[in-house]
This record gives C-alpha cells, sequence and structure tokens, in this order.
C-alpha cells in the first residue's frame, strides 16, 4: 500500500503540489516552506508585552534590564546534584573531581576549550554543580563521551540527579531532620522529593528513620513518574498519593490507641505556575506568555497554600515557591495568606541560610495588567465585568501598616542574569498558632523516643488528641476570598464518630488497606493494587526468619505484599510510621505506592530452606537486622563478583572461599568493609545481595549499579567500540557461558525469573538480568565478564 501511494506521488505533475499561496503574509510562506523541507520556523524570543509589564513592575533593579533579558535569551546551563545521604556521595564526588573534570582541562572541542563544570557556590559540601556542555558537544570526543556515559548511568542508579539549580533550593530552605513528618503537595516529575528523602536518611547508621515524606500529586500519570524518581532512592519512608492538593484530606494516625489527626512538620508548596521564569529551557512560553494566565492561576494557588497551612503544625515551617517571577501568582498570595491568617503566620528571615545564593527582596507594590494591557492599581477601579476575571487579592494590602508587618521583603526571588540560573520565587512561613478559623491546633512538640529497633533519637510528633469536648481542626476546601468560621461542638462529636466508625472498619479488614471504594472517592487512573501487611501469625515469616536470623528488634509487623490472594511474590517493608498512616486512612486517601522490596520469592528456594531470596533494593535496609548468610569479602572479590557471572569458589581469596565453604546454598549477604589504612583503596562500606551455589558465587546487582561499584573502585568502565575487543570478548563469554551451564543445570535451576507485582519492578529485574557490556582497562580485561547472549540453558534471576 505504502509503495504504491509513493509511486503514484512521483508520477504526479510537480505543479500539482501544493505550494505557497501568493497573498499569504511572508511568515506564513516560510513556514509553509520549512514545511515541506522537513524544518519547524525557529521561535524567536521576544513578547513585547512580556518586556511592557516587567518594566512597569520595576521587579529588575535599574540599569539591568539589558543583562536581563540578554539572559532570558540564552540557553540554561545543565546541573546535576549529588545524591546526598548515601554512603557513596563523597566517593562519586572524589571519582567526578579527580577524574571526569581533570579529563576535561586541557579538552578542545571544535577549536573551542571545553568548559570544566563547576560547584554551586551556595549548595552545601560541593553536591551540586553546573556545565554548559550541550548534548551534542558532549559525542564530539572520546573523554565527553565517556563523561556521558558516567551521568546516564549514574543517574539511572539514583546516586546524580539532574536538576535545574533554583529547583534546589525550596527542600534546602526547609531544614529538613529525620523525625520530620513531611508533606510535597505538588511533587511530580520528584526532584525536589528526592531532596526531602535524601535529608530523612543524613544518618545512614538509622534505616527506619522517624520521619517520612508523603508525595501527592493530582496527576495520575505524573504519580506514576514520581514513583519512578523515588524508587532510585530505595526508602521505606515516601508514599506517593494521588489528589488535588487544594483539597487534599486530612490524614488521621494512632497514638496509643487514639485517634489522632495528623499534622506535619514540613509542608514543601511548590504550585503550579505561569512558568515564565522557565524561559531560557521552555521556549514555548516566550510566545505563549500572557497575564491572562497568572490571573488564572491566583486562585489556585491561593487555595492550596491555605489547605497547606491547614495542616502544618504549630512551630513548623512551609515553603510555598513558583518558576514565575508574576508578584500575581507570588507576593499577592503569600499576602493574602498572611491577611488572612490574622497573625498565625509569619514570613521567616532565610537571607543567611544558603550564603552564595543572589537573590531580591519581595516587592510590597504591584499592579494588575489584563491581557489587552490594561492596568488597574486598585480593586476599586476594577468595572464590574472584570471581577470573573480579576479578584481583591490580587492587589497589595490597602493598609500600609499590616503591609509594614508582613514584611514582604523576606521572599527571595531570583533573578536569571544573577547567577546564570532560571527564575524562580521562594517564601518560607512559619505557623506561629492555629488559623482563625480553626478551633484548635496541635503544638509542635518533644516526645520521648519510638521504639523503633534503631535506638533512634529524641522525636517530633504532632497530633492533636480527639473527644467529644475537643472538636478537630476542619478543612476549608471554600476559596481564598472568603473566610472560615468555627467548627461546633456538635460537628466535632460528628468527626468523632465518623474516626470511631473508621476504626472499626480498619479492625475488620486484619491489616488489608485497599484501594478507596468508587462509590466514596472518585478515582481516576489505575486501579491500585491493595496493601497488606503481614500477620504476626503468617506462617510465611517463620522460615525467612530462621534462615537470615533476624534479630529479634526486626520489625516484622511492617512487612507487607500488593496481593491479597495466591502466592505472595514479592515481599515490601514501609516504617512504623508510614504503616500507621496505612492502617487509618485507607478510606480517605489513594495510595499509588509505598514501601521499598526486601524479599523476592525464589520457587526452587524452599529445597534449600527458605522460599524468599533477597532483593538488592532493599538491602540497606535490611542488613542491620541480618545476622546469618553474611560473606565479608575483600575489593578484589568485589571486582570479580562485578565483572563476572558465575565465578567459582577457586577464584576468589582464601578467606572468602572459607567463608563459602561451609555455608548452605541459598540466597547470601556479601559485605566490603573499607581498610583505612589503604586510604587509595575504596573507603564506603559495599552490602550486595548475592547466590551461594554449589561451586560458585553470584552477586545479584543491578546493571547500573555494578557500573557504579566499579567506578568507585577506580575500573574503568568506559564501552570501547573496537571490533578487535568485541571479538575477543565474545570468545571469553562464550567459554564462561559453557562452565557457567554446567553449574546452572547442578544447581537445579534454582535461580527462576521472578514475577514483579509492578511493571517497574519488571524493569528492575530485567536490569539485573542485563550483561556488563561495558568493557574494562586492560588491567582488567583478563576478568571474564559479559553475560554471552547465546547462552539459552543459562537461568536467571
Amino acid at each position: 500500500m505504502g509503495r504504491r501511494y509513493r509511486n503514484r506521488r512521483r508520477s504526479q505533475p510537480q505543479q500539482q503540489r501544493p505550494e505557497p499561496r501568493e497573498d499569504a503574509a511572508d511568515g506564513d510562506a516560510k513556514r509553509d516552506k520549512s514545511g515541506w523541507e522537513g524544518g519547524y520556523p525557529e521561535i524567536i524570543k521576544e513578547n513585547k508585552l512580556f518586556e511592557h509589564y516587567y518594566q512597569e513592575l520595576k521587579i529588575v533593579p535599574e540599569g539591568e534590564w539589558e543583562q536581563f533579558m540578554q539572559a532570558l535569551r540564552e540557553p540554561l546551563p545543565a546541573t546535576l546534584r549529588i545524591t546526598g545521604y548515601k554512603c557513596h556521595a563523597k566517593e562519586i564526588l572524589h571519582c567526578l573531581k579527580n577524574k571526569y573534570f581533570k579529563e576535561l582541562e586541557d579538552l578542545v572541542v571544535d577549536g573551542q576549550k571545553v568548559e570544566v563544570p563547576q560547584p554551586l557556590s551556595w549548595y552545601p559540601e560541593e553536591l551540586a554543580w553546573h556545565t554548559n556542555l550541550s548534548r551534542k558537544i558532549l559525542r564530539k570526543s572520546p573523554q565527553l563521551e565517556k563523561f556521558h556515559q558516567f551521568l546516564v548511568s549514574e543517574t539511572e542508579s539514583g546516586n546524580i540527579s539532574r536538576q535545574e539549580a533554583v529547583s534546589m533550593i525550596p527542600p534546602l530552605l526547609l531544614n529538613v531532620q529525620p523525625h520530620h513528618k513531611i508533606l510535597d503537595m505538588c511533587a511530580a516529575p520528584g526532584s525536589k522529593t528526592a531532596q526531602l528523602i535524601e535529608m530523612l536518611h543524613a544518618d545512614m547508621n538509622v534505616s527506619f528513620p522517624e520521619g517520612f515524606v508523603i508525595a501527592n500529586d493530582v496527576d495520575n500519570k505524573r504519580c506514576y513518574l514520581l514513583v519512578h524518581q523515588a524508587k532510585r532512592l530505595s526508602s521505606p519512608c515516601i508514599m506517593v498519593v494521588n489528589h488535588d492538593a487544594s483539597s487534599i484530606p486530612r490524614l488521621q494516625i494512632d497514638m496509643d490507641g487514639k485517634k489522632e489527626i495528623l499534622f506535619y512538620d514540613r509542608i514543601l508548596c511548590d504550585v503550579p505556575c505561569s512558568g515564565d521564569g522557565t524561559m531560557r529551557k521552555n521556549i514555548d512560553v516566550w510566545k505563549k506568555w500572557t497575564t491572562l494566565n497568572s490571573l488564572q492561576l491566583h486562585g489556585l494557588q491561593l487555595r492550596i497554600a491555605t489547605r497547606g497551612v491547614e495542616q502544618l503544625a504549630e512551630g513548623g515551617r512551609m515553603v510555598y515557591s513558583t518558576c514565575s517571577l508574576n508578584p500575581i501568582e507570588d507576593e499577592a498570595v503569600i499576602a493574602s495568606l498572611l491577611e488572612k491568617s490574622e497573625g498565625a503566620l509569619e514570613l521567616a528571615d532565610v537571607s543567611s541560610e544558603l550564603p552564595g545564593l543572589k537573590w531580591m527582596p519581595g516587592i510590597t507594590e504591584w499592579k494588575v495588567m489584563t491581557k489587552d494591557g490594561q492596568w488597574f492599581a486598585d480593586w476599586k477601579d476594577v468595572p464590574q465585568s472584570r471581577h470573573t476575571q480579576i479578584r481583591p487579592t490580587m492587589f497589595p494590602p490597602k493598609c500600609q501598616e499590616n503591609l509594614k508587618k508582613m514584611k514582604l521583603e523576606r521572599c527571595l526571588r531570583i533573578l536569571p542574569h544573577h547567577q546564570n540560573t532560571g527564575g524562580f520565587f521562594v517564601a518560607v512561613l512559619v505557623k506561629k498558632s492555629s488559623m482563625p478559623w480553626n478551633k484548635r491546633q496541635p503544638k509542635l512538640q518533644r516526645k520521648s523516643p519510638m521504639h523503633t529497633g534503631e535506638g533512634a533519637e529524641s522525636n517530633s510528633s504532632v497530633s492533636v488528641k480527639m473527644s467529644a469536648s475537643t472538636p478537630t481542626e476542619t478543612s476549608l476546601t471554600a476559596s481564598a476570598e472568603t473566610g472560615g468560621r468555627p467548627v461546633t461542638e456538635t460537628e466535632g462529636n460528628e468527626t468523632m464518630q465518623k474516626s470511631q466508625n473508621l476504626e472499626s472498619d480498619i479492625n475488620k479488614k486484619d491489616g488489608v488497606c485497599g484501594p478507596p471504594p468508587s462509590k466514596k472517592m472518585k478515582l481516576f487512573g489505575f486501579k491500585e493494587d491493595p496493601f497488606v501487611f503481614i500477620p504476626e501469625d503468617d506462617p510465611l515469616f517463620p522460615p525467612i526468619q530462621n534462615f537470615y536470623a533476624l534479630a529479634p528488634s526486626f520489625p516484622k509487623m511492617n512487612l507487607l505484599t500488593r496481593t491479597q490472594e495466591g502466592k505472595k511474590r514479592q515481599l515490601y517493608m514501609v516504617s512504623k510510621e508510614l504503616r500507621n498512616v496505612l492502617l487509618n486512612n485507607s478510606e480517605r486517601m489513594k495510595v499509588i505506592n509505598t514501601g521499598i522490596k526486601v524479599w523476592s520469592r525464589n520457587n526452587d528456594g524452599e529445597q534449600f530452606g527458605c522460599a524468599f531470596r533477597l532483593a538488592q533494593e532493599g538491602i540497606y535496609t535490611l542488613y542491620p537486622f541480618i545476622n546469618s548468610r553474611i560473606i565479608v569479602v575483600c575489593i578484589e572479590d568485589i571486582k570479580i563478583l562485578l565483572t563476572q557471572e558465575n565465578p567459582f569458589f577457586s577464584k576468589f581469596s582464601s578467606e572468602t572461599h572459607r567463608q563459602a565453604k561451609d555455608m548452605a546454598k541459598g540466597s547470601i549477604v556479601l559485605k566490603y568493609e573499607p581498610d583505612a589504612q589503604k586510604p587509595d583503596t575504596l573507603q564506603c562500606p559495599i552490602v550486595l545481595c548475592g547466590w551461594r551455589g554449589k561451586t560458585s558465587i553470584r552477586a545479584f546487582v543491578p546493571k547500573n549499579e555494578r557500573l557504579h561499584y566499579l567506578r568507585m573502585m577506580g575500573v574503568e568502565v568506559f564501552r570501547e567500540k573496537r571490533k578487535e575487543e568485541s571479538t575477543n570478548k565474545l570468545e571469553e563469554s562464550q567459554t564462561i557461558a559453557k562452565q557457567s551451564d554446567k553449574e546452572m543445570d547442578m544447581e537445579c535451576k534454582t535461580k527462576e525469573l521472578v514475577n514483579s507485582d509492578s511493571q517497574m519492578e519488571d524493569e528492575l529485574d530485567e536490569l539485573m538480568q542485563e550483561p556488563l557490556e561495558n568493557s574494562l582497562d586492560e588491567t582488567e580485561s583478563k576478568m571474564e565478564n559479559d553475560k554471552p547472549q547465546n547462552s539459552k540453558n543459562q537461568t536467571q534471576c
């Protein structure tokens, strides 16, 4: 069909093809011509209305307008962030500075000297860097391509995140501590959420921080992107939910047998905005920009911020941020929120919290402009016909004394030309007392440590006890222009009764947290599998406990699965605080994902004493509780495990051979401890999942994690494209394949492919099977590596 059509097209006279109209405008003619040539018209980075609007508002210091506009027209530099909570962060930084960046110092591409990446001066511990290297340039020399491969691989394994510089600011200003309960109201795509998770895990010796992050987004599809981002960090303290942020439900928790309302210590309120601060990367904004966008978003932004401060604990901190420079979306929202709070909120002075960051103070005077360029300085000047488009909360407060008390100059506006970034706005709010429309509000108070099994330090818990004489704080979902009213005692009693009924319903479920019923809550997107906690008397757990000699402090009540019937294929784990939230709110919220995978079923594993093997995703969470089946290996053993699929015992050190010799077959833990007396070697511990076969040991580690660990040990893993090397590697691989096939047949195919409960887990398991395709340097080339593609009988994990 396609061939006949093409032949007919060729046989048609040339003049029958469409030609640009003679009376068309020049732009139309160019567009038609470019369409036939397969190109697109270049977007002109000009918008007269935009320039007129911001020149009139004077948000740019006098004399800097040309620099401001010039910066907006230049491409945004790429920025990367090293994940700070992992113990490998310092090793990655050392690898970047002393290997990859040094190779770029004297590099010249196409006659131009390559600019070496530089650290962001205001980000702590040099964990964030920016570079002007484009993707096109990255592929023009072997050194740059090697650097690009490093970035891609480390990003996929969660050790590096690509994130815009100004986007890193809000989480830093939240001042998160490991015991904080955090709500991220508009979280997708998840870069800021990842920062929050890192801060919870500041102490890697604590497997289960007492705090947690609840990450919410209204878009169901974007929630799955959020899940993907969060999974890279392997934390049991993250939950992804799907709700409208302006009416996100109030959650309950169980404290000593009593229902209490959950209030958050920290809230990140990064609201949807017009995005004119992103012009450097989203060039469509140039032609689409109009003041109408801000006017339409203002009400939603104010409702989301209002809902946020309602759920904030007394003494807690909320960061409001936008990637817009428009005061209608920025100062107007904050001023309205402060005005209606009647002193319950105040702007925090954070001017000294990020030394090195350049910013402009918030403004106290602004006007409102319609999309056709008409200005209004006061609400009383707005005609009746415009009242649905322009609202009184968009204007500065009339009372100058109240305006002065608000201290709007404490807001931060980041301009692109000051530090070669995007545009951004941040305001940090602290809650001093309950909101005036609420009857009662909990206080941020210190409690005795919770029993988490890790000897956690003092914890901050925020809650309010419910009783007939103590009405609960009700939520306001009304628009920001209308006020609220106190809760009556009758309403408080009704709320308490509903809570008691909910508690009764949950007890009947025996730890099953299913998705909310459609009759009570309208669901969007996919229907989620239930969250089923493992009962104490479940016969599934004792063999696991005995096989791995789990410590008595192991929190087995925090284990869950995603299936109610049939065999449990995967076991996940959450912190006990998130378990509390899940059990008490299954009817209130739509949970997309939570927990970290710690065990996977291996059907043939029962003959070795345990039907579940360890999962690399959760090994750092599990390891502190495992007292058996641990083999301590040296750095040379780690290299062998990561570059060969099924190395025999004889290839390992004598000490490793001795430990493995007397151990029964099955899943094992491989632990590397750094040697302080050898500073040139890897100085961070490594924990890997493995399998002890009859005559060999195998590491069950995803491909990108393998590459990560090898880089940290100084092994070159750049993929060379040389034909001779490829041939030699293939011959080596075929030899290994024959040995491996014999080995695996003797083991009765104990390592079957485990079906995952979700598509994302399928992808992770796929990664675990992929061969190590990257060639090593000459010193490592003698090792057998790369699982061959033609090994049909080789079983997979």
